[in-house]
């Protein structure tokens, strides 16, 4: 019998079972339908196409996200975000530990009971009385306890870490789900921390180090969104002498402990300043300076950045008008003199660190108000910054100037153009992420030395002569810093899916998060 004839294919319950089930038999089947014209046939396959669409978000976990051009182009497969965070909920419960028999305190009542029974008439301790036991070790001083490193310059120093990585890929320690937003991690005392976007509600979570287990969280009400970028909290915490300082994207700032994770204070810094939200949400991480956090929520009425006191939440000083950008601030000596260095959404700013008055200042506009890379201190009275949205980069040079300073423009290029990634700085020239694209600058006379390598907007850290780059899509790469060229050494795939969280490396540790995955991998030279 032909094909032709077989009445199974010319009935339109099989075709429309066979559409929807799998839509490329559906149009296999159209397709060889006698007595269907060519205008049907056309209309059909554009219907089987939007099967075929549908069919791979609803069973196959499609999901298209913009990528920092805001262009559709980052495709993963998974489950939705309630079947993620229901993934998330089971991993957590089955880290927690079971709950002790009885109370630590209540135990060693109970021991020290035992003692005093066993001791003789005369009070004296009995004879078998343990000995004390000796003194725990010393915990090695934190590393990598603020934003991007010690210096907030994306430079790891701590020790070598490996340049000649197997095919594989970098040994994984531990891998684990984690909740949405682009903050980063701190490391101190054998704990990793960040901040996430559970459900409802922005959670700081602390987790070993070693394994990757959840130690504590402390949780709130919050969730900011926005269609470009998505969910979550952008900033990332800060450790300081056993206290955690974290932001919320829609700010709420919150000092804990950082050992049990402990609310000491906390305040909303927008509502507290007069402020409103900026479109892409509080991005900067705070800083600590002295008895001092700064923070930067660009409230009017000289509150755009403000001071407060670390250990209690008490204001100290505020300054300026300006709106805040995407920035952190940061504690440099420039021309001698010891300050903050802050980018608001029009300038660059000097201010002392005592009381916030203003040294000096360097215009920089950006569209959207787009500020978002860091500064780079170059040399002891120059730094370099930069931006997206065809603004391009320049070197800035501060210089005494009767009772002050100035800013003076050295060069301006627009060869550099980072737009919510950092550069780093290495003997004399300037490696980041020209839009998407890693490019080499000569930090004298601006000067483009090369470019080369499509990362997309990822992030950009420098160790042992090389840049440590984890890029758009999720991948780990190891490109030498160079200006003779761009010479890529290794990489490998880390995450799936849209990767903007700048990775930090602590202990030889190097940790990589996204808004769905959290990794961490052996990088130091043990060697």
């Amino acid at each position: 019998m032909s094909s032709n004839s077989s009445p199974w294919k010319q009935s339109p319950a099989v075709f429309w079972l066979a559409a929807i089930l799998f839509p490329p038999a559906g149009l296999l089947l159209l397709w060889k339908r006698p007595g269907v014209g060519i205008f049907l046939k056309l209309a059909g396959t554009g219907v089987m196409f939007a099967l075929g669409v549908a069919h791979l978000i609803l069973v196959w976990g499609l999901r298209v996200e913009l990528d920092g051009n805001n262009r559709p182009t980052i495709l993963t497969f998974g489950r939705g975000a309630d079947a993620h965070f229901e993934e998330l909920e089971r991993n957590r419960e089955l880290q927690r530990p079971p709950e002790p028999a009885a109370p630590a305190a209540a135990a060693e009542a109970a021991v020290e009971a035992a003692k005093e029974e066993a001791a003789p008439a005369t009070g004296q301790p009995a004879p078998d009385a343990p000995e004390a036991e000796a003194p725990a070790p010393p915990v090695p001083e934190p590393y990598w306890a603020d934003y991007r490193g010690p210096n907030r310059d994306g430079v790891y120093t701590e020790m070598p870490i490996l340049t000649d990585w197997p095919g594989s890929g970098l040994d994984e320690l531990w891998r684990q789900p984690v909740g949405g937003g682009y903050a980063s991690f701190v490391v101190a005392q054998g704990k990793a921390f960040t901040i996430e976007q559970r459900r409802d509600q922005e959670v700081v979570a602390a987790y070993d180090m070693n394994t990757g287990a959840e130690i504590w969280t402390d949780s709130w009400d919050a969730h900011w969104r926005e269609n470009m970028g998505g969910p979550g909290p952008r900033a990332t915490p800060v450790w300081h002498e056993g206290r955690l300082y974290a932001l919320g994207a829609e700010g709420d700032f919150r000092c804990l402990d950082a050992e049990t994770g402990r609310l000491i204070w906390s305040k909303n810094i927008l509502e507290e300043n007069g402020a409103t939200n900026i479109d892409w949400a509080m991005a900067a991480a705070p800083l600590i300076v002295e008895e001092k956090v700064i923070v930067q929520p660009g409230g009017s009425g000289g509150r755009s950045i403000v001071a407060y006191d670390r250990l209690t939440g008490a204001r100290i000083w505020s300054a300026l008008n300006d709106t805040q950008a995407y920035t952190s601030p940061m504690v440099v000596t420039l021309a001698g003199q010891r300050q903050l260095l802050a980018v608001t959404g029009e300038r660059a700013v000097g201010l002392t660190v005592d009381e916030g008055r203003l040294l000096w200042e360097y215009p920089w506009v950006t569209s959207y108000g787009v500020n978002a890379a860091q500064p780079l201190i170059v040399g002891g009275d120059r730094f370099f910054i930069s931006a997206g949205y065809g603004h391009g980069a320049a070197m800035v040079e501060i210089a005494p100037s009767g009772d002050g300073f100035e800013a003076k423009t050295v060069w301006e290029t627009n060869r550099m153009k980072n737009k919510f990634s950092t550069s780093v700085f290495h003997e004399g020239y300037i490696y980041g992420l020209d839009e998407a694209i890693l490019a080499c600058i000569d930090a004298e006379t601006g000067k483009l030395q090369w470019k080369g390598g499509r990362y997309g907007y990822g992030q950009v850290l420098l160790a042992s002569g090389h840049l440590v780059i984890t890029t758009e899509r999720g991948d780990v790469v190891l490109v030498r810093a160079t200006p003779e060229g761009h010479q890529e050494v290794a990489g490998f795939s880390a995450v799936k899916g849209k990767t903007w969280n700048t990775p930090a490396i602590d202990g030889g540790r190097l940790l990589v998060r996204n808004t769905r995955e959290m990794v961490c991998y052996r990088i130091g030279n043990a060697q």
